[in-house]
């Protein structure tokens, strides 16, 4: 669909998702100037690389938007992002998933704006390249089959006009609109609560190194992280994190406080990956997110504890399904519900306190603050290598004798087949 389509279709009023950055400014100005009247959200995830919010209202109205404002999803994304960490949904290189589920959780707080509005068109700054353009499209359609979606990107006379950044730098700069100078715009963020993603520009140039021109926006690089560890504890009760250092924090808060903890440390900071977009080509992102990679391994810890070896393959199964549909644009999917569903009772077994060492970008496990609290673990005295526990060595011969029939008799044929082994 193109913009002359929409205007012949007397679809006037468009909602915007915008970030405030390179994209949503050039778009805004640009869609402004071919008639359209423009209403632009931002949904406040806890964006670290934004002082202040509220000047993105300002930013777009100056931009050409007649209604821009901002509206709260600090809490949703939390939550979501809390069924990351419990699905241990990490994708291609390590990456916690933290744009991919923001994406769910903006569309779903943006839906009540359009009554307002008057509006059937949503827009939205996602390059026609990327992953995002899916997930926003999969999670409207989802929430909302009533609502359209308008990509620029996508148009053939947007693309004519902004062949790539360079253009689009250019044309903001030449009509005074608000973004960063061309020199801050050596590649792209884009950041939330739970992490941030650099990506495109200079980065897109894998003979370049990175940390030679990237800003971390959530802590420091490891190297330059401080010289001295950090031991912290991490209280969970039925698969949610309560308390820090003994101290009680709700979710938000928790994520807030382990992001500064955990930044200071360059835990979570510089995590590298090629990976494989939805669309089948690569690219190449830095990642950071220092509250998911504490979380996420604390939560870890506990899981060992707790999973046996059969649950321990399901729950792999499982986590590996959630990841892809994070990934993909899938969130509100059945097959997420289903999956989300199926580790609802592992997440209710994940109680207990872990105590931690933080240091140069590394989360190590220190110890378990009283094991007899974790109801659910299956850690015993069994295995011990002392005269310990209800388990008799000598009942494993049996065990080992009806394993090493099959590798026998393996052996006997192999031998048969290649008498010079």
């Amino acid at each position: 669909m193109n913009y002359k389509e929409l205007l012949n279709s007397k679809n006037f009023n468009l909602v915007g998702a915008v970030s405030g950055g390179l994209d949503s400014c050039t778009i805004t100005s640009w869609l402004h100037d071919k008639g359209f009247n423009l209403k632009c959200i931002t949904v406040d995830l806890g964006q670290p690389d934004e002082d202040n919010i509220e000047s993105i209202s300002k930013r777009m109205k100056d931009c050409g938007a007649s209604e821009a404002i901002i509206i709260s999803g600090l809490e949703k994304l939390a939550l979501f992002g809390l069924k990351v960490i419990q699905s241990q949904s990490k994708y291609e290189g390590g990456y916690w998933n933290t744009t991919g589920i923001a994406r769910p959780v903006t569309i779903a707080c943006m839906l009540d704006e359009f009554d307002s509005f008057n509006s059937s068109y949503l827009f939205h700054g996602a390059t026609g390249r990327g992953n995002d353009q899916i997930r926003f499209e999969l999670a409207t359609k989802m929430l909302n089959p009533n609502i359209n979606v308008y990509a620029p990107w996508r148009d053939e006379f947007f693309l004519q006009d902004f062949p790539g950044r360079t253009e689009m730098i250019e044309y903001c700069e030449l009509r005074n609109l608000p973004i960063k100078s061309k020199s801050d715009s050596r590649y792209s963020t884009d950041a939330n609560l739970l992490g941030l993603t650099h990506e495109a520009g200079d980065l897109e140039n894998i003979e370049l190194s990175p940390y030679d021109f990237v800003n971390p926006g959530m802590g420091v690089w490891p190297w330059d992280a401080k010289e001295k560890e950090e031991l912290i504890s991490i209280s969970w009760k039925n698969g949610t994190p309560t308390h820090i250092n003994g101290d009680e924090y709700n979710l938000v808060e928790i994520f807030t406080l382990l992001n500064k903890i955990g930044g200071e440390h360059g835990i979570g900071i510089g995590i590298h990956a090629i990976e494989n977009r939805f669309l089948g080509i690569k690219s190449r992102g830095i990642y950071e997110s220092p509250s998911m990679e504490i979380l996420g391994e604390t939560y870890e810890f506990l899981l060992q504890l707790v999973l046996d070896r059969r649950l321990r393959d399901y729950f792999s199964n499982i986590s590996t399904t959630i990841s892809k549909q994070i990934y993909d644009g899938f969130w509100f999917d059945t097959t997420t519900s289903v999956a989300l569903n199926g580790l609802s009772k592992i997440s209710n077994m994940i109680s207990g306190t872990i105590i931690l060492r933080l240091y140069k970008g590394k989360v190590y496990f220190e110890r378990i603050e009283n094991l007899n609290e974790i109801n659910y673990s299956l850690y015993t005295d069994d295995s011990s290598m002392e005269n310990l526990g209800e388990f008799n060595h000598v009942d494993s011969q049996g065990f080992v004798n009806i394993l090493g029939l099959n590798a026998k008799n393996l052996g006997l044929k192999q031998k048969l087949s290649d008498p010079e082994n």
